[in-house]
């Protein structure tokens, strides 16, 4: 018999402590997210910066920079989907989740889901952030929720947690293609018609829109900036004579053109807006333009380029003296008569019947644009229209004070919302709330955007991404008649 005691197996040396790896990439992107959620920034404005920023430090190419955009810009597109997604698989309500496990939990959702990259890749990538920005507790049950996620394609994953459409089509839309529910209700009415126009809308909505230049009519031409830019990276505009499409990848900032104000970035509905009232016909004299609410300059610049053509000047008026600043700088080098100035459209520092052509893009939810700002969408609330209402109403009938009999205005938002288009100018019109009615006329806005298909019964137009390639802006023309 062995008396010897039995041998302890030896213990096994304890695995060194691993630091997180931080991934520039991933850690950018959760950077550019946190910001829009907690200081309501917008990604087009934080995430330049933050690219600039990686850059100078050299750990930034231009790979990085074009994934961190996908990232983020992916992720806020896709958020109601992926919100959807990951609340099937977690055993609380989402609103019990902390907002930066959220934020790390959609960008690894958007990875597995809406990009090539492997899954574990998408998976060891997401973790490996959750450990440096929300430690080593959180970063577990990041990766126990991927892990789900993972388990199903997006389709699939969509069959799952998206009501059947013969339920609820509104439900069924907003969680498929990722909008609220009260705007898919909202975007519908304004379109008309049955299901695959409404999809098709809400899919524009989701795609990366073309980066549009604008050749300012007088100082620059899409030929020149054609020629700059060779075959391989510009294209001809759709339907603005003045426009160029850059190709994917392209920079405008690097453009000499646009560097020196000749040429700037517009999207081609506000560059038919600015077009569409500058020849629309006006009786008697032309010499006399405002922009109303003319920040931050864009549709500015291409009236004051077209009025330097013919001799007018044009009045460049904003509210916000930082965008008034910038309504300036687009208007630098502008060959004929202009003035800035910092004024408040319902108490306009002008005499009424002043103006022979008036444009009044008014403030709106910019439902749009959100190709550009898919932020917005979770941003904006249904009283947001109760709190625009009477501004854009009083920036209407202002407008129509401000033009001479026989001039004209041109209503404008960035929005296809009835709220805020053509139930605010038959409301202005006909006097509603107590305002006595405006004397004026529609003008046919058709044949001023020629070439443009599928504008509608008339006389105002509304553009859409899915038909145009344009944000939806809407234009209203009116004639002022006595």
């Amino acid at each position: 018999m062995n008396d010897q005691p039995r041998s302890r197996p030896a213990k096994r040396p304890a695995k060194p402590h691993r630091r997180p790896q931080k991934d520039p990439v991933r850690f950018l992107a959760f950077e550019a997210l946190r910001a829009v959620d907690e200081r309501d920034a917008y990604a087009n404005l934080v995430l330049p910066p933050l690219l600039k920023k990686a850059r100078a430090k050299g750990d930034f190419d231009a790979r990085d920079a074009a994934l961190a955009t996908e990232l983020v810009y992916g992720t806020l597109r896709r958020q109601g989907t992926y919100d959807a997604v990951i609340a099937a698989c977690i055993d609380r309500p989402l609103r019990e989740v902390d907002p930066p496990v959220l934020d790390v939990l959609a960008l690894g959702a958007h990875q597995l889901l809406g990009t090539r990259i492997p899954t574990h890749a998408a998976v060891s990538s997401s973790v490996e952030l959750a450990r440096v920005v929300l430690g080593e507790g959180r970063a577990k049950f990041v990766n126990a929720v991927l892990r789900k996620i993972a388990a199903q394609e997006l389709d699939a994953w969509v069959k799952q947690v998206a009501p059947p459409y013969d339920d609820d089509a509104e439900a069924h839309l907003a969680v498929v293609h990722s909008h609220p529910r009260w705007i898919v209700t909202a975007l519908w009415d304004a379109l008309g018609g049955g299901r695959a126009g409404i999809e098709d809308l809400l899919e524009a909505d989701n795609e990366r829109p073309e980066v549009t230049l604008v050749a300012r009519p007088g100082r620059s031409t899409p030929d020149e900036l054609l020629d700059v830019l060779g075959e391989d990276s510009g294209l001809p505009g759709r339907w603005s004579p003045y426009a160029v499409r850059l190709a994917e990848g392209g920079e405008p900032g690097a453009i000499e053109a646009v560097q020196d104000g000749r040429a700037g970035v517009q999207d081609e509905g506000s560059q038919l807006v600015a077009v569409a009232l500058a020849n629309a016909p006006v009786e008697g004299p032309d010499e006399r333009w405002l922009d109303g609410c003319a920040g931050p300059g864009g549709k500015a610049a291409v009236l004051g380029a077209l009025a330097a053509q013919r001799g007018a000047a044009l009045l460049a008026s904003e509210k916000q003296p930082h965008r008034a600043r910038l309504v300036e700088r687009a208007l630098a080098g502008n060959p004929g008569p202009y003035q800035v100035i910092a004024a408040d459209g319902l108490n306009p520092p002008w005499f009424p019947g002043t103006f022979d052509r008036v444009l009044m893009d008014v403030p709106c939810s910019g439902l749009g644009a959100l190709r550009r700002r898919p932020e917005a969408r979770w941003r904006r609330r249904p009283e947001d229209l109760e709190s625009f209402a009477p501004l854009q109403r009083g920036l209407l009938r202002e407008a129509l004070k401000a033009v001479r009999v026989g001039g004209v205005v041109g209503y404008a938002t960035c929005s296809p919302h009835l709220a805020e288009t053509r139930i605010v100018v038959d409301d202005v019109l006909k006097g509603r709330g107590g305002h006595r009615p405006v004397e004026a006329e529609w003008i046919d806005a058709r044949p001023l955007m020629p070439g443009v298909p599928a504008l509608g019964d008339g006389p105002d137009v509304q553009l859409w991404p899915h038909m145009h390639g344009t944000d939806a802006m809407y234009l209203a023309l009116l004639r002022r008649t006595a």
